[in-house]
């Protein structure tokens, strides 16, 4: 998701060097939506590998 992210503002840059400024803006948008959906989902997927962790150690114990 972050590749895309990346990506996005690639196109952005691009487009803002050839005076497409409208679409720049939105490549721009675009991506500040990925780069924080790719943040909240790491930050719930490592809440979750802890939880699970923990309840597979308190398992085994």
């Amino acid at each position: 998701m972050i590749k895309l992210a990346i990506i996005s503002l690639v196109i952005a840059a691009v487009l803002a060097i050839l005076g497409f400024g409208g679409a720049a803006g939105t490549f721009v948008g675009i991506a500040k939506i990925l780069f924080f959906l790719a943040i909240a989902l790491f930050v719930i997927f490592l809440v979750l590998g802890l939880l699970a962790g923990k309840g597979i150690k308190n398992a085994i114990d």
